[in-house]
Order: C-alpha cells, then structure tokens, then sequence
C-alpha cells in the first residue's frame, strides 16, 4: 500500500477510536450500544501497538536480535528451551490472562461503564504493556532472573531482600485464593471439570510430539484444537453416558487435586506440560473472547448501566469504596497487573527464542487482554442494572431476597428496579438454583456472556452457555495457578540460594522438587484451610488482592526506571514515571483507607474494634466463634496490608536515593547485564 493511503488509513483508525471514547463519554440518552466500546477498543488496540510499542521497542529499549537469549545460553531442555514466538504467546498470555480481566470490571461496573472503560483502555496501553515489556527485557538481559533479584543487583541488596519476600508473600496469597476459585467452580461443575482435566494429556501429547518427535507446531496445534473441542463436546455428554459421577468431586479433593498439578507444571520440563497446556488453553480463550466479540457485533446489545452512576461517591452495594483510588484496585489484570512482572521475568523469557518477540510476546499479549477486560465490562454492563446488583450486592449475605429486591429497587429513586420472580427466572433459564448472592463477578460474567451467546445462537441454550462461561473462566484462572507455581519457585530459589548456594541452582532436579514442594505447601495450606473453613482462611485476604497486584505493579515500575537511567535514557523515565506515580498514589491511598476508614465495613481496624466490643458484651456460642473470627480476619488483614505498605515504600525509597545518585552524576552507572553473546554463537 502506498505510504499516503497508509497515514490516511491510520488517521481514519485514530480518529474513529477516539470519536468512539468521546461519544461514549458525552453520550446523554438513556442507554448506549456497546459496539461504540468494542470500536473503541479494537481502534486504541490496533493505534497503540502499531506506533506506541514500536517507538518504545525500537527508540527506548532498542532490541537486538542478534543477541541470544536465555533460552540458548542456558538451554537445559527444562526451565531454558528456545520455543515458536507463537507458542510462547500463547503460554504468556495464557499466564497473565487471570481472573483479573474477567472478575475486575465487571465489579467495577457499579460506577458505570465509563470509568472502567477509561481506565482499561488508558492504562493497558500506556501503562500495563509498557510494564510487561519493559520487566521481559530486563530480565532477558540479566539471564531469565527474577524481579527481587534484579533490584537486588540494580540498586541495593536491602531493597532486594525486601522485594524477594514481598513478592513470596503477595504470591503466596494470590496463588492460594485463585486456586479456592477454581475449586468452587469445578465443585459444581463436572462437565468444567473433565475438560480442564483433558487439557493435560493433551499438553503431554503436544509437548512430547513437538519437542522428541519433532512433529511440526502446526501439526499439533490441530491436534491439541481438535483434541480441545472433543472434550468439551464430550464432557456436556457425561450425564447422558452415566458418568458424570465421576467428576463430581467434594472441594477437599479438589483442593489436593490442585496442590498436586501446581507441583506437577512447576518441577516437569516446561516443554512437557506447562507451555503445550497454556499454549492450547490461549485457544479456547482467545477464540471465546472472540466468539463474544462477534456475538456484541451481531448482537449490538444496548448498555443498561448508565454511563456513571452514584456510587461512585463510594457507596455501592457491590463493594464500598469511592471511583478514586479503588476503580484503579478493582480492574487490575485489564489494565495494569504486577502478576504480569512475575511472568515476564519468570517462565517467558527462559522459552524467548529472540528479543525481538517481546513486543508481540509482551506488549501484544498485553493490549489483547484489553480487549478481553472490555468484553467482561459489556457483558456485565449489558445486564439490567437491577439484575446485576441482586447478583453482586453484599447485602445477599444478610438479607433474604424480598428485602434484597426491595434495598436494590430503592436505589437511587427506583433506578434499579428488580422482582423476585425476574431473578427466579434467570436462575431457572440458566440451570441454576438461585442467582441471588453470587458475588465475586465470576457468575456475573457467566449471565452477560450466556444471554449475549443466547441472543445470537438461541435461547435454548442459555443454560449451555452459562456454564460454558463458568467452565472458561475456571480454565483462565488454573493457566495462571501452573504458571505462577512455576515462578514462584524460580523466586524462591533466588532467595534461597542467598541462604544455601546449591537451592538456589534451577538446573538441579532436588533442588528444584524441594523449593516446589515448600512453595506449594505455602499456598496449599491456605487454600484448604478456605475449603474446609468458608468462615476463615484465605477468604480472609481477599479484600487485599488489588492492593497487593498494584503495590506489585509499583515495585516493577521502579526496577524499569532504575535500568532506563542506566542505560543512559533518562529522556524517556515518564514512560514509567507516569503510570508509577498514578499506581503508587493509588494504591497507598487505599491502602490507608483500607486500615484506618471509621466505618468497620471498610476499615479493617474498626472492624477490629466493632467485634471487640460485641465478644466483650456476650452473645450465643455461635455468635461469639463468629464475631471471634471476623475479628480474627480484620487483624489478618490489617498486619497484611501494612506489611505490603512498608515494605513497598522501602523498595521506592530506596530507588528514588538511587535515581538521585545517578541522575546527579553523584554514582557511576552499572547494568548487570549477562555479556552480549552473538546469536550465531549460541550455547546448547
């Protein structure tokens, strides 16, 4: 195409993707059509990763192809083995492709779609993929190490023996909460549950073909596809075959089932099971989300929610917290996630066959969960707004359905209206008992995606659907349990090896079985003690888990400028410094409310002090082992957050005097790079 029909081409993108984000922002009719966010999504993708990730690929990082990579200069047919970009892309994404995108907007979806569209779009291209792109090289360059040990090299040991543990610590809790999700999903799910359990021998099969066979990508790509859709096809029929039995697994079996393939992907050969699964598991997300993009486009459904809503004044029913700073905790995954630091300097840049894939690896995989963030925002906003609020409310919890439709249908004058017998009908349509209380966002999701699938396909198979979704996300989430096992015990060994050389070497078998095994039971116990204790446990921290994914997020941004200043950048530090300033500000900010708000409903100290005073007055046996734990769960949560606030006001401190010292001439730069080994020369 000639270079002048090119710029026309990208200025008529450009400008249909922001007229999209003005019109969906100054839209004033009731109700607006979601194809103005799907436009707006596909264009901000299609401009920010054309120009933004070139500029910052080719002007501030300056990849170099000719330099080999981990994967060839460690290559030990385990952890470091040179792998197909696409492979790799898939595994990534399938790694940091979480609950986040899925579960974040859609409870943010009680401010209205406006504000997480903003944030989604915003964040993920001039933020989440800078981030994700800019933690790969630096870790490429520095031989596949870890965030903590990077810092450790880059700055001061001090800030990196305190990033080691918060990283152990925030993994260890995300890890155990994300397992108890997919635990409660595929206790109830056995058609889930078979094919995610089909995924692994099919993973073996492509793993082993591929790498001993040398059977072409293309080759098991097919088959692992194929392969795919029989199982789902197959596990709708278990109850039909009198089977289904089988699959229906109480949730302490689940829990150990869980802890076992965790341990499993983290110590086999990442070429056995762990990239072949994520690899075949990006198919079934990205073709779902795809599926649901074109159902939107068929469909064209109008958004329910308004554009803002009240609630923004921190007074939802969903979740308490004002738009600011909690619209930035709640959508994480979609937008900006520290998760995604641990992956990019974990298992992806040990499998990068060159650097140059990072841009498509990285900021590609990135601006893709975009899109996946903003379909999960339609289809919760798509939903009447009386519904979704029946679904999400906290007030289920103590309320019973009568006076949880009467609370939502006073909402705001009547804005909200909702019946009993409407909700009755959706859980009737959708095979489920009852739809009221089902918070978390997971279920929520399920509704949107099945009624949009319902319109396009037929209302016959809404219940199909639904679970379909349930099944979908439980397959996101477990993808990034294997993954993130994986990486925590390359982090683990880092900080082991502090302690003991020998632990910390990743190419030794006992070494390797024996920081695995410790890092899962670390998650593990808390994952069955949420299982066996619905009251306690690891339910208990979830009210952490935006924090502690952008305080993350926080500590990779100041590694990134730590090494652009070295590298003699300090011309493009806002790269960082502006979505780090924006993280660290408001992430502190809810931090601080999270311990100190007045109010017990927020605040975990107050809500210290409220079952202090009710133990201290008496009550029934049952009442007291009640109010004894949610006691119980404030402290945990109020020790929790203030250790994550020290330690990651530690690590920024002690990079800001590090920045000073370099950018005053006051220290002479040093990058700890691995030395540049020609990619001819590679080293098996």
């Amino acid at each position: 195409m000639p270079k002048f029909l090119r710029i026309l081409l990208w200025i008529a993108i450009s400008a249909l993707g922001a007229g999209s984000v003005a019109f969906s922002a100054f839209h004033k009719g009731e109700t607006i059509n979601a194809l103005w966010i799907v436009v707006a999504g596909l264009c901000s993708f299609a401009v920010a990763y054309r120009f933004y990730s070139k500029w910052l690929i080719t002007k501030v990082l300056m990849l170099d192809d000719e330099r080999s990579t981990p994967a060839h200069t460690k290559k030990d047919g385990k952890d470091f083995v040179p792998t197909n970009k696409w492979v790799v892309f898939g595994h990534h994404f399938a790694a940091i492709a979480g609950p986040g995108p899925l579960v974040g907007p859609v409870l943010a979806a009680q401010f209205g779609y406006l504000p997480g569209m903003l944030w989604i779009l915003i964040g993920a291209t001039l933020g989440g993929g800078v981030h994700d792109a800019i933690v790969m090289f630096a870790s490429i360059r520095r031989g596949g190490k870890s965030v903590g040990q990077m810092l450790k090299e880059e700055v001061n040991p001090l800030v990196g023996f305190v990033a080691m543990i918060s990283v152990l610590a925030i993994m260890t809790i995300l890890l155990a909460v994300l397992g108890l999700v997919v635990v409660k999903a595929l206790a109830e799910s056995p058609w889930g549950l078979f094919t995610i359990a089909m995924t692994i021998p099919l993973a073996f099969c492509m793993g082993v073909g591929h790498t001993i066979f040398k059977i072409s990508v293309k080759a098991v790509t097919i088959f692992g596809i194929v392969g795919l859709l029989v199982g789902v096809w197959a596990g709708s029929k278990l109850g039909a075959w009198g089977i289904e039995h089988y699959f229906e697994q109480r949730g302490e079996w689940m829990a150990w089932a869980i802890m076992i393939y965790g341990f499993a992907a983290s110590v086999l050969p990442v070429w056995m099971l762990l990239a072949p699964r994520d690899y075949l598991s990006t198919f079934m997300k990205i073709g779902t989300v795809a599926v649901l993009a074109i159902a939107v486009i068929f469909v064209a459904p109008e958004l329910h929610m308004p554009k803002i809503t009240k609630f923004i004044d921190g007074t939802g029913p969903v979740f308490l917290g004002a738009v600011f700073p909690f619209v930035f905790i709640t959508i994480a995954c979609g937008a900006i996630s520290g998760f995604h630091a641990l992956i990019s300097s974990g298992t992806t840049p040990k499998l990068l066959d060159r650097e140059g894939s990072i841009r498509s690896v990285a900021y590609g995989a990135m601006v893709t969960e975009m899109l996946v963030a903003l379909m999960a925002l339609v289809a919760a906003c798509a939903l009447q707004p009386g519904e979704y609020f029946a679904i999400n409310a906290g007030i289920n919890k103590t309320m019973s359905p009568e006076q949880v439709v009467a609370t939502i249908s006073a909402l705001e004058n009547g804005a909200y209206p909702v019946t009993v017998a409407g909700m009755n009908q959706l859980a009737t349509d959708i095979g489920e008992k009852t739809m009221f209380g089902r918070a978390g966002g997971a279920p929520t999701f399920a509704v949107g995606m099945a009624q949009l699938f319902a319109r396009a396909f037929g209302a016959q198979w809404m219940a199909f659907w639904y679970h379909f979704a349930i099944m979908f996300e439980a397959l996101f989430i477990l993808t990034t349990i294997d993954a993130g096992t994986r990486v925590g015990r390359f982090i683990l060994q880092d900080f082991m090896g502090n302690i003991w050389k020998p632990l910390g070497n990743t190419k030794s078998l006992p070494a390797n079985v024996f920081a695995s095994a410790m890092l899962v039971a670390m998650w593990g116990y808390f994952l069955y003690q949420g299982v066996v204790d619905p009251l306690g446990g690891i339910n208990t921290l979830w009210p952490l888990f935006g924090i502690a994914n952008q305080l993350l997020a926080v500590i990779a941004f100041c590694l990134g400028t730590t090494i652009l200043i070295k590298m003699g950048k300090a011309r493009y530090i806002a790269v960082t410094l502006a979505p780090l300033a924006l993280l660290i500000t408001a992430t502190f900010t809810a931090g601080y409310i999270k311990l100190f708000d007045k109010n017990p409903s927020m605040g975990f100290l107050a809500q210290v002090d409220l079952y202090a005073g009710k133990i201290a007055a008496g009550g029934t046996a049952k009442e007291l082992s009640d109010w004894g734990h949610l006691k119980f769960n404030g402290l945990v949560d109020a020790w929790v957050t203030g250790f994550f606030l020290v330690a990651v006001a530690i690590i920024f401190f002690g990079c800001l005097v590090e920045w000073i010292k370099l950018l005053s001439g006051a220290k002479r730069p040093v990058l700890h790079e691995d030395p540049y080994i020609p990619a001819s020369s590679e080293v098996a």
